[in-house]
């Protein structure tokens, strides 16, 4: 079955840098776009970066751009968030998403806290 295994959350401070990881399995990764979501208290859930299967086109959302950068290992089945310059408002539940014709999948997420 699909799983999808994000990890690599935490807190750091105001300009820090994380990087999650999303561990997928259950289908043919290199087949497949990959996307990061993200959700903070109280509000919807945000699309913040998309990758294309091979990973030869990325997209961000403008609150993000700049300062994220998705990737993907197909050789490992994982995808990537690169977060640099972190601010208090990119704190969140950070989950990975993979979409098939007809559903789509979902990690548990991690937990990414900004604060001083």
């Amino acid at each position: 079955q699909v799983q999808l295994v994000e990890s690599g959350g935490g807190l750091v401070q105001p300009g820090g840098s994380l990087r999650l990881s999303c561990a997928a399995s259950g289908f043919r990764f290199s087949t497949y776009g990959m996307r990061w979501y993200r959700q903070a208290p109280g509000k919807e859930r945000e699309l913040v970066a998309t990758i294309t299967s091979a990973g030869g086109r990325t997209n961000y959302a403008d609150s993000v751009k700049g300062r994220f950068t998705i990737s993907r290992d197909n050789a490992k089945n994982t995808a990537f968030l690169q977060m640099n310059s972190l601010k208090p408002e990119d704190t969140a539940v950070y989950y990975c998403n993979v979409a098939f014709i007809s559903s789509d999948y979902w990690g548990q997420g991690t937990q990414v806290t900004v604060s001083s």
